[in-house]
């Protein structure tokens, strides 16, 4: 097991995010420190959702006999922070975030909320 995939609490996190205000809405979540393209950033972590909401992240987990499932975490770390942005610098592998390019210092970290979300913007 690769023990940096544990990264969940908010503890474990404030070495590379934290929250601020962000310009793009509300509170937004901040690279604590330059994280490198293809850098492991932290799990998503909660407990499992069952209908849409605040912080809930919806991921599709495949299952062998029926296919595809999507499954909802309603967040409870600080990734929950993380705002929309279609042109995004980090990505969700499952529940666990990824940075797809250099993000420097201080930066805000987004993600693609998906094409759904953007067609009600």
């Amino acid at each position: 097991m690769n023990l940096e995939k544990r990264r969940r609490s908010n503890r474990e996190l404030r070495d590379w995010v934290y929250s601020s205000t962000s310009a793009i809405h509300g509170t937004g979540l901040f690279a604590a420190r330059d994280i490198p393209a293809g850098s492991y950033i932290g799990s998503y972590h909660g407990p499992r959702a069952t209908r849409n909401g605040m912080y809930v992240l919806w991921v599709c987990e495949s299952s062998d006999e029926d296919g595809e499932e999507w499954v909802g975490c309603s967040g409870r770390n600080l990734l929950r922070y993380l705002n929309h942005a279609r042109d995004c610098n980090a990505e969700f592998d499952g529940l666990d975030l990824y940075a797809i390019r250099n993000i420097r210092r201080d930066e805000e970290i987004t993600f693609y909320y998906g094409d759904e979300f953007h067609e009600q913007l």
